[in-house]
């Protein structure tokens, strides 16, 4: 019998273009002899689609019209499946328009990278691939992963968090902050965005101002850290749980600026289908051109950074490399890579379906793990509970 795989894309969240890309080519990538692979998109507005063009990706060219031929469902718990049932709900018939046994997310961003949509379906009992709800959530936080990797030992640059109301109210005083803790250029940068989205350097003070300003239009907290001036970044992927994982091969990616930006990483490639888009169309060299012991470097302190977070499934972890004093930096971990990261995979021998294979496998295997812990505990509190009356705390009236 073929597993019922529901994948789930898209989502309130500045990434959802990027999510319908690295969901939509790992669609193309399951293998249909083992998965009925039902795609689940949700829709800026939280709502969640399935339909006969949902997975295919010439119809988001006009959202609306996919979304009048395709069927609004509300997933539902369901004895460990999941029932994706019609909404509005029939008066007569069946409303139950498909059922899924495990979930995929590939998606991106706040409100369903950062553990949301993990908590959602955690909640619906259902095995889901890929990180769990606390290492999701640490993951899309930039300030909180970096205070994480350094108690492990991992070396991150410090950085200073500043939240829109310190910044509206105490601009001067913001501004006297961070120059008393870093030295220009610094890089300024949404604290839980991903994508490149938000992110400028600033040389000087009145830089420092207008970055604050942009990045401040996509969250409400920034954080601002010393920019590398002798920069190069590397890339690597991880793939297993807090019991084994391993490294990929490094990649070293090619920016047009001095930050690698969102037209780098989506838009600048070649625009063919399948494997050839999203995160696998930027520009980069594979393998990095590092020496054999900083790749050693980059590829432990990623499984380890991997380990820290108690991470599961696939990951991509992005270090600095200063090329001035030789020193590497963790910059951020990635918990649902764009496009999973499967071109990183590739050169080290893992095919693009065995990827995705060994993510769903990792699924069941938590699943069965959490079987295994008890979630309750006999007590008799509630035979003894009571609010003083019928009245509750105020007591009846004498």
């Amino acid at each position: 019998m073929k597993i019922r795989l529901g994948v789930f894309f898209g989502g309130k969240s500045v990434e959802h273009e990027v999510s319908v890309i690295t969901a939509l080519q790992a669609c193309r990538s399951l293998d249909t002899n083992k998965y009925d692979i039902i795609p689940i998109y949700i829709t800026k507005n939280t709502e969640f689609y399935i339909g006969e063009n949902i997975g295919k990706i010439e119809a988001y060219k006009n959202i609306p019209a996919l979304l009048k031929e395709s069927s609004r469902v509300i997933p539902v718990g369901n004895n460990g499946t999941v029932e994706l049932l019609h909404y509005p709900v029939k008066k007569f018939g069946n409303n139950v328009a498909a059922v899924i046994d495990v979930a995929l997310p590939a998606v991106h961003g706040t409100n369903v990278e950062d553990g949301a949509l993990q908590g959602y379906l955690q909640t619906l009992g259902i095995p889901y691939a890929g990180c769990d709800v606390i290492s999701s959530a640490v993951g899309m936080d930039k300030y909180v992963m970096k205070c994480v990797f350094a108690d492990n030992g991992i070396p991150v640059l410090p950085g200073t968090v500043i939240n829109i109301k310190e910044f509206t109210h105490e601009k001067d005083a913001v501004i006297e902050k961070i120059e008393s803790r870093t030295t220009y250029p610094v890089i300024v940068k949404p604290v839980n965005l991903g994508s490149s989205v938000g992110i400028r350097k600033a040389k000087d003070r009145a830089g420092l101002v207008d970055a604050l300003d942009y990045a401040f239009t996509f969250a409400v907290k920034v954080l601002v850290e010393n920019a590398i001036t002798e920069l190069k970044e590397i890339n690597c992927s991880v793939l297993g749980d807090y019991e084994s994982a391993e490294a990929s091969e490094c990649e070293e990616p090619i920016a047009n600026d001095e930050i690698l930006s969102f037209q780098d990483k989506y838009v600048g490639g070649t625009k063919s289908s399948g494997g050839k888009s999203g995160m696998a169309s930027l520009k980069r060299k594979i393998p990095a051109d590092i020496t054999p012991e900083q790749r050693e470097e980059v590829r432990t302190l990623a499984v380890k950074a991997f380990k820290a977070l108690g991470c599961s499934g696939v990951s991509r972890i992005d270090f600095m490399l200063d090329r001035s004093t030789g020193k590497i930096y963790l910059n951020e971990i990635n918990t649902i890579p764009g496009s999973l990261a499967f071109y990183l995979w590739e050169p080290v021998g893992v095919k693009y379906g065995a990827l995705l294979d060994r993510l769903i496998e990792l699924a069941f295997k938590r699943e069965r793990e959490n079987k295994a812990i008890s979630f309750s505990f006999d007590t008799n509190i509630l035979e003894t509970a009571s609010f003083g009356g019928s009245k509750g705390s105020k007591g009846s009236k004498g």
